[in-house]
Formats: C-alpha cells, structure tokens, sequence
C-alpha cells in the first residue's frame, strides 16, 4: 500500500455519492491494486463463514481507500450494478463489504454507520475482520478525527438475490453445523442438508 498510486476517491463515485465522499483511494488497475485485492480474494475463497453468507456468484476486484483527519463519507447506497473495469461483466450489487485494515486504536472516528431494518448499527471493527451487509442499505463513513483508516471495500453479486432468502439460508446453514457438532452423524442433519439445499436450488440464479 506504501508503494501504490493514490488517487481521489471521487473516481468511483456516482453523482450522489460524489457530492458527500472525500477520502483517497489506490488507483484501479495498478499491479499494486490488483496484487492487494488478490490478497483479499484468495484469504475470502478460505472463509467458509463468509461463503455461507454471501453465496457468492461474483465479486468485485476489492478496492482500498484511506480516511485521513477530516475526510468522511456522507450518507449514500451504493451504485445497484458496477461495470468491472476493462471487462464486459458487471457486477450486480446485492452485498457491500467493508474490511478494516487498521487497528481501531490507530485513529479516531471513522465508523461505518449503516441504517437497516434493525436500526442504526455504528461499526469499527479490528484490523482483519470485515463486516458484510445489504447494498440497498443507507450507510456512511464518519469524520476521521486523528490518524488514518485503512480499508479495503467492494461488492457482491450472490446467487441468491433476496436478502431475506440469503438470511433464512444462513441461518438454516449455521444451525446444520451446530446440530452436527452436537450430535455426529445423527438423521436429522441429513434431513435438514436436504432443505437447504432444496431451498438454494429453489432460489439461485447459478
């Protein structure tokens, strides 16, 4: 990241978005850019949690942005489908994510503040953990006060569209593991693989 190009992060913004965001970015494209964002695909294709969550079909190339003292993001919802750079795919986005790169001690401010249907959530999380959540979510990033917030953040088309069906799925998913690490083996945990299974085939645009 110390070697990268910056840029402004305007440049990934639409015009809504644009009219709130200040804060830099690593510019696309760069053998820098792309060799961070495999980093962080490679350690995701390791995280069953995040799988079982997201059901990923695609993903977009992460990005990596800096808040410096000063720079926030207003309130805004992310674009509903990207254009992936230099390719024909676009990417549509039902999933924002968020990974922090630095640790929450290493500045002030600087949550990510999104509004759900649960309410307000407010989100610093440590360095290396990452927060997944519904793109049609009003968010915003607020005013970093002392030092600097690293991040990398990106989006996600899942085979399942519906947040409501993706959180029944994971759930479902969370509670098989759970019963199976109870009881191995036992009838039920087939019964219940079947459902969900049944369930993504019934919902999954693969």
């Amino acid at each position: 990241m110390e070697r990268a190009t910056w840029v402004d992060g305007r440049v990934t913004a639409g015009h809504q978005s644009g009219l709130v965001k200040e804060n830099r970015q690593i510019k696309e494209g760069t053998p820098e850019a792309r060799e961070l964002g495999d980093m962080v695909l490679a350690a995701l294709e390791r995280s069953p949690l995040f799988i079982s969550a997201a059901l990923p079909q695609r993903v977009f190339p992460p990005l990596f942005n800096c808040y410096e003292p000063g720079m926030h993001f207003g309130a805004h919802v992310d674009n509903a489908i990207r254009q992936v750079p230099g390719t024909p795919f676009r990417v549509r986005t039902d999933l924002s994510t968020t990974l922090f790169l630095s640790r929450p001690e290493e500045y002030d401010g600087g949550e990510l503040v999104v509004e759900d249907t649960y309410g307000t959530q407010s989100v610093k999380l440590a360095a290396g953990d990452m927060i997944l959540y519904p793109a049609t979510s009003l968010h915003r990033v607020s005013p970093v006060t002392r030092g600097a917030r690293l991040a990398s953040f990106f989006w996600i088309q899942s085979m399942v569209r519906e947040d409501s069906h993706r959180t029944l799925l994971f759930d479902l998913d969370m509670a098989i593991n759970k019963v199976n690490q109870t009881v191995p083996n036992h009838p039920g945990v087939v019964a219940l693989t079947c459902c969900y299974h049944n369930l993504l085939r019934t919902w999954a645009d693969a």
